[in-house]
C-alpha cells in the first residue's frame, strides 16, 4: 500500500484509465504520477471487492472507500509518538539546552514506541516553529522611503605620532524601493552628524523622500515613543524645511528599517572590511574612499524623477544664552550680537548657523 492516502478522485482516474482505457500499470503511473506498486494495490483491492467501472462510476468518495475498506489514515506516520512542541519551543530557551538532548530525552520517555528520527524531529520542530512568526512584507514606491542607520563597525583615524585621535562612525541610507545606498564617514553619531548625513544622502539622491524611516536616537528624538515619538527641535526643523515626514522606527523592531539593516550589512562587508588595512588620518580621507566605493547600481526604473528638490538646509547650532546688559551674548571666547528689542537679563535662544562659509548668529 501507498505511504500516503491517495484522493477518491484520483483513484476513480486510476481505475477509469484501467478498465476503460485498459492502460498498463506502468502507462497509467506516467499519466496519473503514482508509483506502480500503488496502482497495483489499488487494483487488487477493487478485484476483491468485485468491483468494475460500472459500479464504481455512479459512486460518492466516502461509498468508494467504503467498498474498498480503506482505513481513515494509511500514513504509517501517524502512528509515531508525536512530540509536545510548546515543550521543546520552551525548553530551547534554557541555557545550553539544544534540539539533540530533548530528542534523547524524547526517545528515553517513549521507550518500546515508534518516535521519530532525529531529522524528522528537527524538521517537524522547525516548521511548527514557523507558524509562530507572522512578519509584515513591506512594499516601497518609488521616491517613497528613505531608511537610515549608523553603521556598528567604525573606522580609525589616525593622528600625526601613529596613534588614533577617534574613531569615525559610518552614516549609512537606502532608499525602500531600489535599494540604492549612500554612505559617508562621521566623527559621532550626536544630532549634527545625524543632520548632515541625511542632508548628505538627500544631495546624493537628488531630493528628498516623502518619509524618513531612521533608528529611534536621542540626537533626533526627543521624547521617545513606541507608537507616537516627538522630534526634536533641530530634526523637526529639517523636516520641516524638506517638505518631508520622519517616522522613527520602534525600540528594538529591527525589522521596521530591515532595509537599513541590510543596507548597514553591505557597507560593513563591502566597503569598511576593503579598507581595513588602510591609513586615514582625516575624515576627508576616509569619505574619498568610502564615496570611491560601488554600492549599488542604480536600477532603470530611477527613482529620481519621484522626489521633491528643496534647496539645501543650512546647519544651525542652538543653545539658551543670558542676555547682557550691553546688548550681547557670550559664545565660547567671543561675543554675538543679541536681540536689542529685548531687556538685558532675559534669556534668548541663539542660533548659530553658516553662509558662504563664514559663521552668522540670529
Amino acid at each position: 500500500m501507498p505511504a500516503h492516502r491517495m484522493s477518491m478522485r484520483k483513484l476513480k482516474e486510476v481505475l477509469r484509465l484501467k478498465w476503460v482505457c485498459g492502460l498498463s500499470h506502468r502507462q497509467i503511473s506516467r499519466a496519473a504520477g503514482i508509483s506502480v506498486g500503488a496502482i497495483s494495490a489499488y487494483a487488487a483491492r477493487a478485484s476483491a471487492a468485485d468491483l468494475d467501472w460500472a459500479s464504481v462510476e455512479p459512486l460518492a468518495d466516502d461509498e468508494l472507500e467504503a467498498k474498498l475498506s480503506l482505513p481513515a489514515d494509511q500514513n504509517s506516520q501517524a502512528r509515531r509518538v508525536d512530540l509536545d512542541y510548546a515543550l521543546v519551543h520552551r525548553e530551547l530557551r534554557r541555557a545550553n539546552v539544544t534540539l539533540q538532548l530533548l530528542w534523547e530525552e524524547y526517545v528515553e520517555a517513549h521507550l518500546g514506541e515508534r518516535t521519530y528520527r532525529y531529522t524528522q524531529f528537527c524538521q517537524r520542530y522547525r516548521d511548527w516553529a514557523q507558524t509562530l512568526k507572522r512578519s509584515m512584507r513591506q512594499q516601497h514606491r518609488a521616491g517613497e522611503k528613505l531608511f537610515a542607520d549608523f553603521a556598528g563597525h567604525t573606522m580609525p583615524i589616525l593622528d600625526g605620532r601613529g596613534g588614533v585621535a577617534f574613531r569615525a562612525h559610518v552614516f549609512v541610507a537606502v532608499l525602500g524601493a531600489s535599494n540604492y545606498t549612500y554612505a559617508c564617514a562621521t566623527r559621532s553619531e550626536g544630532t549634527h552628524d545625524w543632520i548632515g548625513g541625511l542632508i548628505g544622502a538627500m544631495e546624493f539622491y537628488g531630493g528628498a523622500p516623502s518619509l524618513l524611516v531612521p533608528d529611534n536616537p536621542r540626537a533626533l528624538i526627543a521624547r521617545p515613543d513606541r507608537y507616537e515619538p516627538g522630534l526634536g527641535r533641530t530634526a523637526q526643523e529639517f523636516v520641516n524645511h524638506y517638505a518631508t515626514a520622519m517616522l522613527p522606527a520602534r525600540p528594538r523592531k529591527p525589522r521596521d528599517k530591515a532595509k537599513a539593516e541590510v543596507a548597514v550589512q553591505v557597507v560593513q562587508r563591502w566597503v569598511l572590511a576593503r579598507l581595513r588595512n588602510h591609513r586615514f588620518f582625516t575624515l576627508t580621507e576616509l569619505n574619498v574612499s568610502v564615496s570611491g566605493s560601488r554600492l549599488e547600481s542604480r536600477r532603470p526604473e530611477c527613482e529620481g524623477d519621484a522626489f521633491v528638490r528643496p534647496r539645501a538646509m543650512r546647519w544651525k547650532t542652538r543653545s539658551l544664552r543670558l542676555q547682557r546688559r550691553w546688548v550681547h551674548v557670550a559664545h565660547g571666547k567671543g561675543k554675538r550680537s543679541g536681540a536689542k528689542w529685548l531687556p538685558p537679563g532675559r534669556r534668548v535662544v541663539w542660533a548659530l548657523g553658516g553662509f558662504a562659509g563664514n559663521r552668522v548668529s540670529r
